[in-house]
């Protein structure tokens, strides 16, 4: 059985709302491949090793939540190095590439941000930003606090004491967010979870009294992607198949 690729298109984009977004990428298809679609394969991040796996498997479309982003497609553009040997490999197999960034981390029901609060056990959600605050079901120390994260994520997350020890209104923002603690904290959150970490913050942490957790760039945004492709196995009837390439950033 195969199916229209921009069926799929359409359905996602229509699903994650892209067009309320401004994005350093193209939310949809960035490499057109082959009109039918048998097989899908996802991933985090467009990559080599990832194409490689489509071309195995004879997968017709990569779905990635970091696909080709300005930094590879602004004007002008020379296509050599990395890029051209993944596009290449995209090309000679008629292999679609689509890629969903900010709304995948936004989205309400399925996205990155709000998974990872389920995830935590972190309820009563509100917007922040591309991510939510909201509150642990019941209060715990950091230190046990960063126990469930390291072992929900799978990961060894580093941090930054700054906060009460006791914690309760936590802010997630995945991924390269850290710099956003501060909206974080003004909208009352003690603890602030994100995906990356950068030496100019660290007395900015402490002196804003929050708590910042890292809990890794990779690892805070697995499940947007995965949710993703359940919803469009179930419409559409499609093997979509995740493969998971364990990164510590």
């Amino acid at each position: 059985m195969t199916v229209d690729r921009d069926s799929i298109v359409k359905y996602c984009r229509d699903y994650l709302k892209v067009e309320n977004f401004e994005d350093k990428c193209i939310n949809g298809l960035q490499v057109e491949g082959a009109e039918k679609i048998n097989k899908i394969v996802s991933g985090v991040s467009f990559s080599e090793q990832l194409v490689k796996v489509a071309v195995k498997t004879k997968a017709r479309l990569l779905l990635v939540h970091h696909g080709l982003f300005n930094k590879y497609i602004s004007q002008p553009v020379q296509i050599k190095g990395i890029v051209k040997n993944r596009l290449k490999l995209l090309l000679e197999n008629d292999i679609n590439l689509c890629g969903f960034h900010l709304p995948l981390d936004a989205h309400p029901l399925i996205g990155n941000n709000i998974s990872l609060c389920k995830l935590f056990g972190i309820i009563n959600t509100r917007p922040c930003y591309v991510g939510f605050i909201g509150e642990l079901k019941q209060a715990m120390s950091l230190s046990e606090f960063i126990k469930m994260v390291n072992e929900k994520l799978q990961t060894q997350s580093t941090y930054i004491a700054g906060g009460p020890k006791i914690v309760k209104k936590i802010g997630v923002i995945s991924g390269a967010a850290s710099p956003e603690f501060s909206l974080a904290k003004k909208l009352g959150a003690d603890t602030y979870l994100s995906g990356d970490i950068r030496e100019e913050l660290f007395w900015e942490v402490k002196e804003a009294k929050i708590n910042y957790v890292n809990g890794w760039h990779y690892n805070t945004e697995k499940l947007g992607i995965q949710n993703l492709g359940k919803l469009i196995s179930k419409k559409f009837k499609i093997s979509v198949e995740f493969i998971d390439i364990p990164c510590e950033i």
